[in-house]
Parts: structure tokens; sequence; C-alpha cells
């Protein structure tokens, strides 16, 4: 019969054995899970249930936007597992937001690969302010609204308050579409708009609206306003 325990795998097998040798990037996800849930159940080894836990939920963006009641319902997992695997998740986004600081934001591309980190695991939208200087260096982050799954609300007031506040020279909005298609809805064209207009009165720089979805085969994996000429 074979053993369902970690501890009895070769050890060049053993997750945190292959971490030290080889370091993360070697390892599955079900492994790198495994190594925050240290120990199994009887019958299911803690790669079991990790690999269980992932093909349960599809992959790591749907695991992370998982609630934590959720996660502890699964079999071998538990509240103490949950919480362990959410604050994994919890470390890497604010690793992503320690990142963006004095990054270049001159191109849609740059601010997508900045921010999809931050937004990817969110099941609502989010609006985030980007404050720039006159280099287009990321100066500071601001999250605006927390939306609904399919709407989040801004009005350009509470965008200029900070770009004033903080003495931007200019900004761009960031939010992610949770279904996945970055196209613009009509509101996400209207507010963008007055906020484009509002900023031109203050003669502050509405540099661009960034739309963040999901990659796939039929669809690119953000919008950006500036690119589809309808912000100059």
């Amino acid at each position: 019969m074979q053993s369902s325990r970690i501890s009895d795998l070769p050890e060049e097998d053993r997750p945190r054995e292959k971490l030290a040798k080889w370091g993360p990037a070697a390892l599955s996800n079900a492994e790198l899970i495994a190594i925050f849930l240290r120990v199994g159940v009887a019958g299911q080894s803690a790669i079991d249930i990790a690999q269980e836990l992932l093909t349960s939920h599809g992959n790591l963006r749907a695991l992370g936007r998982s609630p934590l009641k959720e996660i502890a319902k699964q079999h071998g997992i538990g509240p103490a597992k949950a919480a362990q695997i959410a604050a994994a998740f919890e470390l890497g986004l604010r690793s992503a937001k320690e990142e963006i600081n004095n990054a270049s934001i001159a191109t849609p591309e740059e601010i997508y690969n900045l921010m999809r980190p931050i937004v990817d695991h969110q099941n609502y939208e989010k609006l985030f302010l980007l404050l720039a200087d006159a280099r287009l260096k990321h100066m500071r982050t601001i999250e605006l609204s927390h939306g609904t799954i399919n709407e989040t609300l801004c009005h350009p007031r509470d965008v200029l308050h900070h770009v004033i506040l903080h003495q931007a020279w200019g900004f761009i909005l960031v939010h992610n579409h949770p279904s996945g298609d970055p196209s613009p809805s009509q509101a996400d064209k209207q507010m963008t708009q007055q906020v484009h207009a509002a900023a031109e009165l203050l003669q502050v720089r509405c540099i661009d609206h960034l739309i963040i979805g999901s990659p796939s085969a039929q669809r690119d994996a953000y919008f950006s306003f500036r690119e589809h000429g309808l912000i100059h």
C-alpha cells in the first residue's frame, strides 16, 4: 500500500526539501500550497489535498478569489489551513503593491503588468487611482471605490482631490472586470469623459484609463482608453 505521508516520499520529492535545493520555481502549485498546509489527513498527503483544492476551484486565480469559509469547507482544510492559504495570497498581493513604487507607468502594457497581480483575485470591481510625476513614474496608488460584481462608481472630485493633494503631474485610472471581458461599459465611458474634462479644467493630465480583464484567445487582457482614442 502506497503511503500518503510526505515524510515517506524520497527526500528529493518532498516540497520543502525541493524548495531548499532548487528554489520555489521548481515546485508545482500543489507542492507550494502543501508547504502551507504542512500535514494531510488519513489517506491523503498535504500534496493530495492541495491538488484537490486546485482541481475543485479550477486554478490559482479562482482559488485566490474564493472566500475563506469556502476554502475551509474543503476536505482536509478547515479554518486554520484556510487562513494560511488566504495569508499566502495576501502576502503576494502586498508584495505586488510594493513593487510599483517609482515604477514606470508610461505605457498601457507597463500599467497592466504592474496592476494585474493586485486585481487578479478580486471578485468585485475595484477602481484605483495611480498618481504619476512628469517622468511618468509611479508616485502613489489609491483605491477609490469597491463596487459590485459588475459596477464601480466614482465622481471626478474623488479623483482630482487626490491629484491636487499630492501635487501629481498626472494620473491613471485602473479598474478590473471580474467577468474577464475588459470592454468598457457605457458607464465606464461616461465616467472617463467626465474625469478627463474635469482634469483639463484643472490643467492636470489624465494619462489613461485601463480596464483589466482576463487574457484569452478571444480577447485582449486589457482595454486602454488612450490606445483606442477615447481620451487624448
